[in-house]
């Protein structure tokens, strides 16, 4: 578990399932992040991310603590194949819309790097988005991460028309503090 001034990230619980699911199955929130999903796939991501943890890697739910409301999920995880960052650490969070703007993702997220720092010993840590999301490159530039020129590609996930297809890379270094 992960505790911030407002927030606790732990590991999702069945009781975590709905605010989550409705996250995912918002398409405001997923515009720039890839198709809606359904209750199957919303819950083949949980299982997907819980595969993470074998590494000590692996999202979190982001609960506010003065209620309890699960505001999103966030965290570590391992580059996918066949992605280029594909085994380096990468950072992903996403909240659902009532809660943006408030400042508990860069909270959470500055959170989980120091945790990242603190845990693995990787020299960098990475983040991707699609071009377009503007709002996650914002974030991304927020926590210390800089774009990574030549590290732009195009996701195999989407079709090659689609707009998320293109991906850029963002990166932050360790800390010298923590090296």
């Amino acid at each position: 578990m992960i505790e911030t001034e407002r927030l606790l990230l732990r590991p999702p619980v069945a009781a975590d399932s709905p605010a989550l699911y409705a996250m995912w199955a918002d398409p405001v929130v997923m515009a720039d992040l890839g198709p809606v999903k359904d209750e199957a796939a919303s819950a083949a991501t949980l299982v997907r991310h819980d595969g993470y943890r074998a590494d000590g890697l692996g999202f979190l739910s982001v609960l506010r603590k003065e209620d309890g409301a699960v505001l999103g999920f966030c965290g570590l995880k391992r580059g996918d194949p066949p992605n280029p960052i594909a085994g380096q650490v990468e950072a992903g969070w996403m909240l659902g819309q009532a809660y943006w703007r408030r400042g508990y993702a860069l909270e959470a997220m500055r959170a989980v790097l120091d945790w990242g720092w603190a845990n693995h010993d990787v020299p960098h840590i990475v983040a991707i988005t699609a071009a377009r999301n503007a709002a996650s490159r914002a974030m991304m530039e927020r926590l210390g991460m800089a774009y990574v020129a030549g590290g732009d590609f195009d996701h195999h996930a989407f079709a090659a028309d689609d707009p998320l297809r293109h991906i850029v890379t963002y990166r932050i270094n360790r800390p010298v503090s923590i090296a």
